[in-house]
């Protein structure tokens, strides 16, 4: 069991604690206003807590906030994650005429590597972030195999998000080590797939997958 602190109170941040939290672990969820995230919870039992109590508390920290702000955000986080493993699942894209995500908002570089420069005393640790929010944690809802994407400098934070993917329900050689943070690009960049995929399917469960 791992204390595990979730920093977003959405859809993402609800399915994730759900399934983490029924894997056994200690699952405290962020959020701006952790009274009435706890009203709105129906979920499995989890704790709620603002954000900076949350990293603090935690030994493994999710970035489940909107990618746009992410770096805001976890940068005013610096002490309460130094020393921690940061999962960064988000995607930074501006807004879409239609409210779907639109343009890449680091078209140079990624959110991931943007947090990483932010949080130096931080192991940040990109993935699955190349799916619909409901495949991150039922990966075998889906008739052929995704794939989820690892990027990251730090090698022993990385085995221990493999792990966490485990319980998450992926299987190991679903999983796919691209290299250090600076390879986020390449995942980050398939959001700017999405909105045509939407536009098509709505929201039934997908995911980008190498295919073997």
């Amino acid at each position: 069991m791992r204390n595990i602190g979730i920093l977003g109170s959405g859809r993402v941040a609800t399915v994730l604690a759900n399934k983490l939290a029924g894997a056994g672990h200690a699952v405290t969820i962020g959020a701006r206003d952790p009274a009435q995230a706890a009203v709105k919870w129906s979920g499995a039992r989890v704790e709620f807590r603002d954000h900076a109590e949350t990293a603090r508390l935690a030994a493994i920290v999710i970035n489940a906030t909107p990618g746009d702000t992410s770096v805001e955000r976890l940068g005013a986080l610096r002490d309460a994650l130094k020393g921690k493993i940061l999962v960064d699942v988000s995607n930074a894209t501006l807004r879409g005429r239609d409210g779907l995500p639109g343009s890449l908002l680091y078209p140079n570089d990624s959110v991931a590597e943007r947090l990483q420069a932010a949080l130096p005393e931080t192991a940040v640790v990109k993935t699955l972030n190349t799916m619909l929010f409901t495949v991150m944690a039922d990966p075998m809802s889906l008739r052929s195999a995704p794939t989820a994407f690892l990027s990251g400098n730090d090698e022993g934070a990385k085995a221990v998000v493999v792990r966490l993917l485990g319980d998450l329900g992926w299987p190991a050689d679903w999983i796919e080590d691209l290299g250090d943070i600076e390879t986020a690009r390449g995942p980050e960049a398939v959001a700017l797939l999405v909105p045509s995929v939407l536009r098509r399917r709505g929201l039934a469960p997908f995911a980008f997958a190498i295919a073997r």
